[in-house]
């Protein structure tokens, strides 16, 4: 997925049109011309949306920008209705928010297996002559035509689904962390925007449990307002159940003016974020001479402390622990 991950495209969609009712007469004796006997049009196809669990991104999306559905075939003799159109389905990965473009109205958001959304309705067939049968007019020679199907332009995003986040400052670790508590392989390197993409691992707790952790692009200040990486990928975290304010302990500002920047970068890009459950990794602590001022730095920022080493696995065991406990509360409250 190196290189290729799409997690925002825009498509134009249009649902099939109706097929046109006939105009049709049976023969019979007696009965002026024959009887009317046409029937109407098939419905047009509809565009559907619909989450396809073996995705990780849009890039499918990427190159295909116009989706059509079939058009409802005509009505014919013996009252016999046209058939439907094919139905366009465009398949997307968990997680994956669709917007109208113009209005910027959200009309789904497909999380799970399962979910799907009608986006564009197809058109309904026209009537055929047979339905325009009366006492008075019994040999009726009107049809109308299929109805239009409907047509959007649409954004499609694409928001991970993790339980845990991780939010820091370029280089503070985070990828390191990572790659030491799952299988996952983000690149590490000691020059900026080493991660230029999310990355997703699975955390082991014991031998039964685990849950999902994902690694965005560090931070700078700005980010919210379009500077760095991060912000283009801020949406991934909005789902996660808790987020890991992972902090440099051997920079040399102090770690609550770290923390205080970060959390103002979240609060401005979406209030929404900050009322999310957060813990706090100081990491690198194998680089300092003496041992952080962890209660200090709880008291401040209101948050529990985990001194760590991602690079030599100190504390990381403690803060996993307590990550999952976090979650599985979470969970509850959810259920509850």
């Amino acid at each position: 997925m190196k290189g290729h991950f799409i997690d925002r495209v825009e498509i134009e969609a249009s649902a099939g049109r109706g097929g046109d009712g006939c105009v049709s007469f049976r023969r019979e004796k007696h009965v002026p011309r024959g009887g009317p006997d046409g029937g109407r049009g098939g419905k047009g196809g509809d565009i559907i949306i619909r989450v396809n669990p073996g995705l990780r991104t849009l890039i499918d999306l990427r190159y295909q920008k116009t989706y059509s559905a079939e058009n409802g075939r005509a009505g014919s003799g013996s009252n016999r209705t046209g058939r439907s159109g094919k139905d366009q389905v465009i398949e997307v990965p968990p997680g994956t928010v669709i917007e109208d473009l113009d209005s910027g109205e959200v009309l789904a958001d497909l999380k799970e297996e399962g979910d799907q959304l009608i986006a564009c309705r197809g058109g309904d067939g026209g009537k055929g002559n047979y339905s325009f049968k009366t006492s008075t007019d019994k040999a009726p020679r009107r049809a109308t035509p299929g109805e239009e199907g409907e047509e959007r332009k649409l954004r499609l995003i694409m928001k991970l689904i993790a339980d845990a986040g991780t939010v820091g400052f370029p280089n503070a670790g985070k990828s390191t962390l990572l790659s030491a508590v799952s299988g996952a392989h983000p690149k590490i390197a000691s020059y900026p925007f080493t991660t230029i993409t999310p990355t997703l691992g699975i955390v082991r707790v014991g031998e039964y449990a685990s849950f999902c952790m994902v690694d965005i692009p560090g931070l700078i200040s700005g980010a919210h307002q379009g500077k760095g990486l991060g912000i283009q990928f801020l949406q991934h975290i909005e789902r996660c159940r808790v987020l890991l304010f992972v902090i440099d302990a051997s920079r040399p500002e102090e770690p609550d003016e770290i923390f205080s920047s970060l959390l103002r970068e979240l609060s401005l890009y979406s209030e929404k974020l900050i009322e999310r459950d957060i813990v706090i990794a100081l990491n690198k602590t194998d680089l300092l001479e003496e041992e952080p001022d962890t209660d200090s730095l709880s008291a401040k920022t209101g948050r529990e402390v985990f001194p760590i080493s991602a690079a030599t696995g100190r504390g990381v065991p403690e803060l996993i622990g307590r990550l999952y406990s976090v979650i599985q509360q979470s969970r509850l409250r959810e259920e509850e």
